[in-house]
């Protein structure tokens, strides 16, 4: 694809004489049960995932990806993703309880060293309806000692809800932080049966 496409317009497009800068990358917003989610993938897989997808957050993180990627981003109209057909139906499964265990390519690129290690340990071991300790989880790794890192690199997620770092904890049972907010960590564990639904 070399233009705008339908429901949306390329963020670093190049004019048609000139050589395109790199692959292209497809990005949505799709509606969930935790508000809008900004999903974008490259032709190697999802590339990104984020919480709270309102207006100013979506411009930003799609100047990002084109910076940061070096590729011509379009957002398909509904019902026309190339890229992101099978992300946005997995992730309507998951939502609506049909789902347990994402099945997708994965573009790592916005993740390296051990930050991209332990995401990568956490996406292999760690089941839908289980959590894990940071310590536990650097301790997987071989790096006992290391939870400080843990949740940094869970902070660096580019792939959350997929890469499932809700499922990270304190080593005491507490809930921990969470870059898409403590309430929304809240919302997924309960929609995965680790903590109870609330009643209002």
């Amino acid at each position: 694809m070399s233009g705008p496409v339908a429901g949306g317009s390329y963020r670093g497009r190049v004019d048609s004489t000139e050589r395109p800068r790199g692959p292209h990358l497809e990005w949505t917003v799709v509606a969930s049960d935790i508000g809008p989610l900004f999903l974008a993938a490259t032709p190697e897989g999802l590339v990104r995932v984020e919480f709270h997808a309102g207006p100013d957050r979506i411009d930003r993180m799609t100047r990002q990806l084109v910076s940061r990627l070096g590729a011509d981003a379009g957002r398909p109209a509904p019902g026309e993703e190339e890229l992101l057909a099978e992300p946005v139906r997995q992730v309507a499964a998951y939502f609506a309880g049909s789902l347990r265990r994402f099945d997708l390519p994965l573009d790592w690129r916005l993740s390296s060293g051990f930050n991209r290690q332990v995401l990568q340990e956490l996406d292999r071991s760690v089941p839908y309806g289980s959590v894990v300790g940071y310590g536990e989880l650097a301790a997987r790794v071989g790096q006992p000692g290391a939870a400080q890192a843990v949740g940094n690199a869970m902070g660096s997620n580019p792939l959350p809800l997929v890469v499932p770092c809700h499922r990270v904890v304190e080593n005491d049972g507490g809930i921990g932080g969470f870059g898409g907010g403590v309430e929304t960590k809240r919302q997924l564990l309960a929609l995965e049966g680790v903590l109870p639904q609330p009643l209002f």
